[in-house]
């Protein structure tokens, strides 16, 4: 994203591993904050998704203009250049959101949140394989199988009722939009005129605000029953820690490491939610969900060294 040199291959790697785990410990606390939005009135998946990327895109934009004009990066390429990255990215994130809400709420947040990310990883890996051409490297190729019987397990080994088909459905839908988006960020950080990662991620706010703006009206924008102030105190939330703060920090981390390790990595995401959704929500713990979970964990050690190494 950034239009400067990057520094040396492992100091880079090891400071995009870091955005990439603060990113992710962020974005584990989003299921479980969209439930309780869930609880506290009747919003839908679409108006939550739409309103965290309207309060993200302000948020960002404010930011933007208090950020010293020295340290603001200009787009080499003209605006008609950069808008099929900056359209697919805004695309790619509404769907991954959105899907994403509507799957917490059909099959709640652990399952929704293990699956997505899960699958995640899977997507990226071919997609970087053939539209990126990077190879998995040995690290790459255990991660992947570790995120493929770690959703194995979690699918097959709970029982009927545990994991909701049309959830399953909702999650595979967000992750292919995550991986797109995780490929797109990927392309322009390997460009010299790549996007600045405050840049990118105001253009896909705002470019996912306006896609989710009709379904959000036709949903409902304001919650009409329950208690209005709490859901938007704790959509603010999301607006700020999960979407203004954790969206550069995850562009900026995937632009310095392979597509593949940027989704890898975010499995702390599903870790962090599924032990949220245990302690914060009293959703059961079943023995599948509990080793999915440390399979997932397991693939994310392996190939945050295999990368650091690199």
């Amino acid at each position: 994203m950034s239009t400067t040199l990057a520094p040396a291959r492992p100091e880079a790697a090891r400071r995009g591993l870091g955005f990439l785990t603060i990113t992710g410990l962020a974005w584990g606390t989003t299921g479980a904050a969209a439930e309780l939005v869930y609880r506290a009135g009747d919003l839908g998946p679409a108006a939550v998704s739409f309103w965290r990327h309207l309060g993200g895109l302000v948020l960002l934009l404010a930011f933007t203009a208090l950020r010293p004009k020295r340290t603001r990066i200009r787009p080499n390429a003209p605006l008609r250049r950069r808008a099929p990255l900056l359209a697919g990215v805004g695309l790619g994130m509404a769907v991954f959101q959105t899907a994403y809400f509507a799957a917490v709420d059909a099959t709640g947040v652990a399952a929704a949140t293990l699956l997505t990310l899960g699958t995640g990883p899977i997507l990226t890996a071919f997609g970087s394989r053939l539209l990126l051409g990077e190879r998995l490297g040995r690290g790459g190729a255990l991660a992947v199988a570790g995120a493929v019987s770690g959703l194995g397990v979690l699918v097959l080994g709970n029982g009927a009722g545990v994991v909701d088909p049309g959830g399953v459905a909702l999650a595979l839908l967000s992750a292919a939009g995550y991986a797109a988006v995780t490929l797109l960020g990927r392309a322009t950080g390997r460009r010299s005129d790549g996007e600045d990662p405050f840049t990118l991620t105001m253009w896909s706010f705002g470019i996912g605000a306006a896609l989710l703006l009709l379904p959000a009206w036709f949903e409902g924008l304001a919650p009409s029953v329950g208690d209005p102030v709490r859901a938007f105190a704790i959509i603010g939330y999301l607006a700020v820690f999960t979407t203004a703060l954790a969206y550069p920090l995850y562009f900026a981390g995937a632009a310095r490491v392979r597509a593949t390790t940027a989704s890898v990595m975010m499995l702390i995401e599903p870790v962090t939610a599924a032990f949220l959704a245990v302690a914060l929500l009293h959703e059961p713990l079943t023995v599948a969900t509990a080793a999915g979970a440390v399979v997932l964990l397991g693939s994310i050690t392996a190939l945050a060294l295999a990368e650091s190494r690199r």
